[in-house]
């Protein structure tokens, strides 16, 4: 098993200095995300937000993507390019954030993402409404999962449970099982990866020190997925929405701290009872 880089105290506070640069594009981004706005438009939100915060993109340019979000609609699964595509009342989008800062000599890098009905919850489908609901629940639960559990497994283990509650209600969706969470640290994408689904065998012993990006992403049809000509955009097969949820959460001796999550993650962690502990 490849290296997990596991941080120290002040590696963890400069990580969460990316990740409330992070937060703050989530927030710019939400805000803008109005029927009639472009792609485009949004990816400027994106790229003032990073560079008024002094930091810089880890998307831009990784692998030649050319922008500084993934800006995905409807059936984009993840990667969606910026265009100059504009979104419509009612549209289902996820934008998958991150950025770095650069301290001591290293990059120190946060990643999350968040997907939204344009116009507000009221204006989206049943369907919409139903899928995004559970795929935030599922990384709420993993997260939670973290602060019991023992193995990176954990967080498989909850996305399964919680898509198995929504689908003995009559949800007919699905994990989209290719694409994964990760660690994270000096670089955007470290070891252990971090599967939404429960497989086989012993993964990572969770250790304090550790960072994860815990990210499930989940289909209101099939989960089959294709990458369209672009080399970058990945879409449902079957043309159904997908949906997916991110945190940058850090494992220390003392609980979690959601590093992306302004609040350090206590809201959302609230109904488990658990209460993230601040960096120190």
């Amino acid at each position: 098993m490849a290296r997990i880089e596991l941080k120290t105290p002040q590696q963890l506070r400069y990580m969460r200095e990316a990740g409330l640069v992070v937060a703050a594009m989530h927030k710019a981004l939400r805000e803008a995300a109005q029927p009639g706005v472009s792609l485009l438009e949004l990816d400027a939100v994106s790229a003032a937000t990073i560079k008024a915060h002094g930091a810089k993109s880890n998307f831009l340019g990784y692998h030649g993507f050319p922008a500084t979000v993934c800006i995905s609609v409807n059936d984009v699964v993840v990667h969606g390019i910026p265009t100059a595509e504009k979104l419509k009342l009612g549209d289902l989008v996820t934008f998958d954030c991150g950025a770095y800062v650069e301290r001591e000599g290293k990059q120190w890098h946060a990643d999350a993402a968040f997907t939204m009905i344009v116009g507000g919850d009221e204006h989206g489908s049943t369907q919409a409404r139903q899928l995004n609901k559970l795929t935030e629940e599922a990384m709420w639960t993993a997260l939670a999962n973290l602060t019991t559990g023992k193995y990176v497994s954990a967080v498989g283990e909850a996305v399964e449970a919680v898509l198995a509650d929504y689908v003995a209600e009559g949800f007919a969706g699905d994990i989209v099982e290719e694409y994964t969470g990760h660690g994270i640290g000096t670089a955007m994408h470290m070891p252990p990866e971090v599967l939404n689904y429960a497989a086989a065998g012993r993964s990572a012993k969770l250790q304090p020190g550790m960072v994860l990006a815990v990210e499930p992403i989940i289909s209101a049809g099939s989960a089959q997925t294709e990458i369209l000509a672009d080399e970058w955009t990945v879409v449902t097969v079957d043309g159904s929405l997908a949906a997916q949820w991110e945190h940058t959460v850090a494992i220390t001796t003392r609980g979690i701290w959601v590093l992306t999550a302004p609040d350090g993650g206590v809201a959302g962690l609230a109904p488990f009872g658990i209460k993230p502990t601040p960096l120190s």
